[in-house]
């Protein structure tokens, strides 16, 4: 269930953690590869995602205080 725009929750995918919709990639890796310093580039090339994802991660998480 898409939970935020490009964010879904799905108990059968990585627990119940919230992840990029369509992808078994959580929030929580995205955000946490930017707050160690990775590139937005980076992040893109290392996890195969768009800017608009990783924006939407980032964005999800500062809202939901993450």
């Amino acid at each position: 269930m898409e939970i935020y725009p490009g964010i879904s929750m799905d108990p059968g995918t990585r627990f119940g953690k919230p992840c990029l919709t369509g992808m078994r990639i959580d929030v929580a890796t995205v955000v946490g590869a930017l707050a160690a310093g990775e590139s937005i580039e980076a992040v893109r090339n290392a996890y195969d995602v768009t800017r608009e994802q990783i924006q939407s991660a980032a964005t999800y998480a500062r809202e939901e205080g993450l």
